[in-house]
């Protein structure tokens, strides 16, 4: 095993056979990690962009985060109720692009297909930039290396994730779980303590003083404070994506990760609000100096600041630098599920070394190394847009499924999906126009682009498919011998291998010679000699000698002009050219020889057609 086969196992894990697909399947505790760290992580940054719009209107700002939160987790629950039906409808993965796609065509299945993929590429730059800045407001010093620091966890989600579902679930149960089980507990003992304080419970460490109102209270800033706590939402429809995932039962095992996860979520968002109310906890402007987080604020006034406030400040900064991962357990298997209907390029049906559609990883990683560049890996502008592309493929989801179950006679299901299609088609109108100034024209901008890129592939692969397709069994009596061309510039044991082969071919075999002077050339003074002669004596069929003046000392383009002139004179038969190369042991021996061989093959590939093949005819030099 070489030195670099030993570096790929050990990032990768050792290359898994076909058989072994089923063995990579997980269970609900490794799914939650999986398919629910953007949705729980979400706990984390939701509530802050809801409280952060209601800074304006002082104390009274922070009593208005409990009816906005309770809104959004009715919300939550009707696409939890509406998920589940789509689970146990589409067990082969029922994301919003199948279930749309199937249900109501073409257009809708690609406006769903699109969000979704722009919604992933910024859940995953979000996350890790949200991460990092998290880290840097813990640690001040951190801030000239904050790209670094992004890429950095970009490369170890990356590494993490092309080792496979089963070891990408492994790895992240501890943070997951971490973080989950340090914001309950606060959760639980701040609840405790406003109980036992009758709704008044006193901090255990002062908090940052609330400024005075500045602005009234109106329904567009409650509205605008409503989308902007909906980016606690984005992830949910991971596992509805994800089904394949789950070990047997999958129905089962991917509804019961789903209702954890909805169930941890709502928890959090409800708690959070109550106590950021009951603690009158207000966000802090994060472009001004002194801010802190809701979350931190809120550990520190419920449990003080000793280890607990530390171990649980450390859970969410991991937690939300590690939420990107939910972006890459289901941005490839979207791209598949595009590719397979020819909307997307067929590169992204390729499995890798670990069973995963890897190509889907790599574009994902370079798209969101591309956005953390251009913004410098501060992406806070973009938190609020992701939103939109999320609710965008919800609304389609739970429409497709109306028109499911409506087929299926059943009305029962089709009223619960009815409900969610609602309900998220004017969250996500609420969404749109609230954030539309802010940036939420790019997301729709970039949904056209990305429809327009999918029907161009798609054109093309239904004008490939109708010019190749055959629908008449095999007739013999096409198969005629071609016309062979070698070219050669000299006599030696590579111009003998392709004459060799040649022979084996066809009896009509041109072998072309450039001359670049008026000078004796050795090969044509020895041709009757060396070749005619030998195979004369044999019986064999002598090739036709054509040598070609090239005054201005161009080689190639004599030799391809030639070839297409062949191919229109000999309108029924094929030509095949041989292109004799030598292959080097080293990459550095390819810079010792002119790479003249590899030049014609893409010139003949891109000026011939149909009735023209090139061969490579490979000489190897011995080791030595």
């Amino acid at each position: 095993m070489g030195a670099y086969t030993r570096v790929l196992n050990l990032l990768f894990g050792r290359p898994l056979p076909t058989t072994a697909e089923r063995a990579e399947c997980i269970g609900p505790l490794a799914g939650i990690p999986v398919f629910g760290l953007d949705a729980l992580s979400s706990a984390a940054y939701g509530p802050e962009a809801a409280l952060t719009l209601l800074i304006p209107l002082g104390l009274m700002g922070v009593k208005y985060i409990v009816p906005v939160s309770l809104a959004i987790v009715i919300l939550l629950a009707i696409v939890f109720f509406s998920y589940r039906q789509t689970i146990e409808a589409y067990p082969r993965g029922g994301g919003s692009y199948t279930v749309a796609s199937q249900n109501l065509g073409e257009g809708a299945g690609l406006l769903a297909a699109a969000a979704l993929m722009i919604d992933y590429v910024l859940t995953a730059s979000v996350g890790i930039s949200a991460g990092v800045g998290a880290l840097i407001s813990a640690v001040p010093s951190l801030q000239p290396h904050t790209l670094e620091l992004c890429l950095l966890v970009l490369a170890v989600l990356t590494i993490v994730n092309m080792r496979g579902v089963h070891d990408t679930g492994v790895v992240f149960m501890i943070p997951t779980y971490l973080f989950t089980m340090t914001l309950l507990i606060v959760v639980a003992a701040g609840g405790w303590h406003v109980v036992q304080a009758a709704g008044h419970p006193v901090p255990v460490t002062p908090l940052p003083k609330i400024p005075a109102a500045s602005e009234m209270v109106s329904w567009w800033l409650i509205l605008k404070v409503f989308s902007s706590g909906c980016t606690a939402m984005t992830g949910v429809e991971a596992v509805s994506n994800g089904v394949m995932a789950f070990r047997e039962p999958t129905r089962k095992n991917a509804k019961t990760t789903l209702t954890i996860i909805i169930a941890l979520l709502a928890i959090l968002l409800a708690g959070i609000a109550l106590l950021c109310r009951a603690y009158k906890i207000a966000a802090t402007d994060p472009g001004k100096p002194g801010y802190e987080s809701v979350l931190s604020m809120l550990t520190r006034a419920v449990m003080g600041h000793g280890w607990f406030y530390y171990l649980t400040i450390a859970s969410v900064l991991l937690v939300l630098a590690l939420s990107a991962n939910t972006a890459f357990a289901d941005f490839p298997r979207l791209t598949r599920a595009i590719a397979i209907d020819n909307y997307m390029p067929h590169v992204f049906l390729i499995r890798g070394r670990r069973l995963l559609y890897s190509w889907g990883i790599y574009v994902l990683v370079a798209l969101t190394a591309l956005l953390l560049i251009i913004f410098g890996g501060v992406t806070d502008r973009l938190i609020p847009l992701f939103a939109i592309g999320a609710f965008m493929a919800f609304t389609l989801s739970q429409a497709g499924m109306v028109m499911h179950w409506k087929r299926q006679g059943a009305t029962g299901r089709m009223l619960v999906n009815g409900v969610g299609a609602a309900a998220t088609g004017i969250t996500t109108l609420v969404v749109l126009v609230a954030k539309f100034v802010e940036g939420a024209w790019i997301t729709a901008l970039l949904v056209v682009m990305m429809i327009l890129f999918m029907r161009v592939v798609h054109r093309h692969y239904v004008r490939v498919n109708r010019e190749i397709d055959l629908d008449r069994p095999f007739i013999p009596a096409e198969v005629i011998e071609p016309i062979v061309v070698v070219p050669v510039d000299r006599w030696s044991r590579i111009s003998e291998k392709a004459l060799s082969f040649a022979l084996s071919m066809s009896c009509d075999i041109h072998c072309v010679h450039v001359q670049t002077s008026d000078d004796p050339d050795p090969f044509c003074q020895a041709w009757d000699k060396d070749i005619v002669a030998p195979l004369k004596a044999a019986g064999r069929c002598v090739p036709k000698l054509v040598t070609l003046k090239s005054p201005y000392r161009y080689v190639l383009y004599p030799i391809v002009e030639y070839v297409l002139n062949v191919e229109r004179e000999r309108e029924n038969c094929k030509v095949c050219v041989l292109v004799p190369e030598l292959v080097v042991r080293h990459w550095w021996e390819g810079a010792l020889h002119n790479r003249r061989s590899d030049l014609l093959k893409v010139i003949l590939l891109m000026r011939g057609n149909r009735r023209i093949v090139v061969i490579n005819i490979p000489w190897y030099l011995e080791t030595e």
